[in-house]
Formats: C-alpha cells, structure tokens, sequence
C-alpha cells in the first residue's frame, strides 16, 4: 500500500528523488558521505514499495546510513589513501645519496647524488659532510635537499 504524504507524492517517489539527489550531490563534492545516504534512501525506497509504514522508511534509511557511513567509510578512505603515487622531489625523501661536492653550512654549498640526479643539500644537523660519505635525505627545503649522514 503506498500512502500519499503532505507534499503529494508517494512514499517511494521521495525516496527514490532523496536517493537521486543526494547521488548528484556526492558527485559534485566527492566527500564520501552523502554516498552512504544514497544507501538509506534505496534501502527505504524497498521499504515503500512493500508499503512499510513511513516511521519504519525513516527509521531503516537513517540506521543503513548511519552503519554505512560508520563501517565503511574509514576503511573506504584508508584503502584511497594508500593510492597516492609521489611523482615529484618529494619521492626522494628516505633515499640515500652521495655527496660529490662537500657540504658546508656555512657557505650553504654542496651536492648530493640521489636517484641519479644530483641536487643541491644542506645539512639537517648543521654539519659539514664530507665528499663520498653516504647520505639520507629527510626533507626538501625549497629547492635543496636536507640530508643527515649515514654511517658506512
């Protein structure tokens, strides 16, 4: 039985158009949280058209919702997470190195072979290193790379 509510339209018919907006919406913003009310809307869309009462449409679209959102989602966003592929400097962070010309803070010269270019360094301790000593690189500081000694 499909009861007519205030605004003139079926149960099912509102829940199908909330199911379909708040799809338009997660398209738009990407945030995934209006994706799992598009669930609850489907969810007591099926309830309508069995003609479940419409406290008991509501009460199924807000606990498929609400478990959706809670169970899925942190598990949704750590598995995206982990697809963020470095493709600029910021990939040579935790590489090693070798430094071809001696680094000096003071004069804030020096150079490091990392990944088969070399960079411009600074020490992160302050320290000079010298040539042919082995290096890791702990950050990236404008265009020069900040390097700590590694023992041989």
């Amino acid at each position: 039985m499909i009861i007519i509510d205030i605004f003139g339209i079926s149960d099912p018919a509102f829940w199908l158009g909330l199911a379909v907006v708040l799809a338009i919406v997660e398209a738009a913003t990407v945030g995934l949280i209006t994706i799992w009310l598009v669930f609850g809307a489907l969810a007591a869309w099926v309830c309508a058209l069995v003609g479940l009462p419409f406290l008991f449409q509501l009460f199924v679209f807000l606990i498929v919702s609400y478990c959706l959102l809670i169970i899925t989602r942190p598990l949704l966003k750590k598995w995206l997470s982990h697809k963020i592929v470095k493709t600029n400097a910021d990939r040579f962070i935790g590489q090693n190195g070798l430094v071809i010309e001696g680094i000096n803070p003071v004069e804030g010269t020096g150079q490091v072979k990392v990944g088969g270019q070399i960079w411009s360094a600074i020490p992160v301790d302050g320290k000079g290193i010298e040539v042919g000593k082995k290096v890791e690189v702990t950050a990236i500081t404008g265009v020069k790379l900040v390097v700590s000694q590694v023992e041989n």
